[in-house]
């Protein structure tokens, strides 16, 4: 009976693990989301991925690349609320989208009280600038690429004054969250956007890898092995100051 019952717990066991592996590989494939703790170091930290086209207030065609806006809501509050969760690692390569809530998410991202880093891999473009420096320590891969321009919409626009006025209310929301959460000063910033010689048909910027360091919008160059081993840096800081 003793043994029978010894069986019976293995036989639980590697249930329950190959359920959890199920669960994770779900997670990755459907939210580009997975847990880190086989570390070593006894951290937990959540990997989130922003890829594609930021998609908000409308959907996007299926054949788009997409992170979904209200996806990444709640997995914020979720992080926030973990008392399990020790970090959030941020993994971007973005062409940019909704502004209006891309902003939104950067705000949550920059609220959270958990040690929190960025990695650009490939781009981070439009509203993806203030999605990278969102966190509280920033990387970019040495060809990562970062645009940043003017704020503008697709469609029909009435050309009256007010609509240039909102345009102008979106930008300055922009322009003063980066500053506020990178090195560079936000008349930089707008000389940036407003730059016509980089952009044949367009006005803006490309930075590229160390080049975004140099102006004060990223912290650093590196990649993975960096990006994480910062996040464990910062964790094992706030755990030895409570």
């Amino acid at each position: 009976m003793k043994k029978e019952n010894i069986k019976k717990e293995k036989l639980d066991e590697e249930n329950l693990k190959k359920e959890n592996e199920k669960l994770k590989d779900q997670k990755i494939d459907e939210y580009g989301q997975a847990t880190l703790e086989d570390n070593g170091k006894n951290h937990k930290i959540h990997l989130l991925s922003i890829i594609g086209e930021i998609e908000g207030h409308e959907s996007l065609s299926q054949n788009t690349k997409t992170t979904k806006y209200e996806h990444v809501l709640p997995q914020l509050a979720t992080i926030e609320d973990d008392t399990e969760t020790d970090g959030l690692l941020i993994l971007i390569n973005t062409v940019g989208g909704d502004v209006s809530c891309g902003l939104a998410l950067a705000e949550m991202i920059a609220s959270l009280s958990k040690p929190t880093v960025s990695l650009v891999i490939g781009d981070s473009h439009s509203i993806g600038v203030p999605l990278a420096v969102a966190t509280d320590y920033s990387f970019i891969v040495p060809t990562g690429t970062m645009i940043v321009h003017p704020v503008r919409m697709s469609g029909m626009v009435i050309g009256a004054p007010q609509t240039y006025d909102y345009f102008k209310l979106i930008q300055d929301r922009i322009v003063g969250f980066v500053s506020s959460h990178s090195r560079i000063e936000q008349e930089k910033l707008e000389q940036l956007m407003l730059n016509t010689g980089m952009l044949s048909k367009d006005l803006g910027t490309i930075l590229v890898g160390d080049e975004a360091v140099k102006e004060g919008i990223i912290n650093e160059v590196g990649g993975i092995r960096q990006a994480i081993a910062k996040l464990h840096q910062m964790i094992e800081e706030k755990n030895s100051n409570r």
